[in-house]
């Protein structure tokens, strides 16, 4: 089950989630509207490798805006601190930016509980597309869990600015 927009508001309130900040006019029905921070990470390299640290670049996002541009992965992270040890965040498009062909989180739209920090959003788009940092690029919904629950505490954890992928961490640790 998926909280209300007016739940979402009062678990906040009850501190059973975080969203820091929080703006009552980013509520919605089902779901709180996400903003772009002001930092964009990009690859550099021409193939990407699952097994070692990709090279990326960090810029900031000009007053004017800055240009996604098709056929690269953008990544950028929320202002809003977001996570629950109760439920499960969702993070996905606003239907609004996923009209103008951009594509956030498409696979990895699930938040583990327990994971507090801001969210790092995988953009891609289909067209040329400005953004701007403070825009309302995604929205995060908050579900309902069953079952026992195991908190995160992975390499994610307390996240601040876009996070590129640590995967070949993944090959450490199995090999420990």
């Amino acid at each position: 089950m998926i909280l209300t927009g007016p739940d979402i508001a009062a678990e906040r309130e009850r501190g059973r989630l975080v969203l820091d900040p929080f703006h009552p006019a980013q509520v919605q029905p089902n779901s709180y509207d996400l903003t772009l921070g002001p930092t964009l990470v990009y690859y550099t390299a021409e193939v990407l490798d699952t097994r070692t640290e990709n090279p990326y670049v960090e810029v900031k996002i000009p007053e004017d805006g800055f240009v996604l541009e098709p056929h690269r992965i953008y990544l950028g992270a929320s202002v809003e601190v977001i996570g629950s040890n109760f439920y499960v965040p969702r993070i996905s498009s606003r239907s609004g930016a996923a009209r103008l062909g951009l594509f956030s989180h498409c696979t990895a739209e699930l938040i583990d509980i327990g994971s507090i920090g801001q969210t790092t959003f995988q953009f891609h788009t289909v067209e040329p597309l400005r953004v701007y940092a403070g825009d309302r690029l995604g929205q995060v919904a908050f579900v309902r869990v069953q079952g026992d629950v195991i908190l995160y505490d992975g390499k994610y954890q307390g996240s601040r600015g876009p996070q590129p992928s640590k995967i070949h961490h993944d090959m450490s640790a199995a090999a420990a």
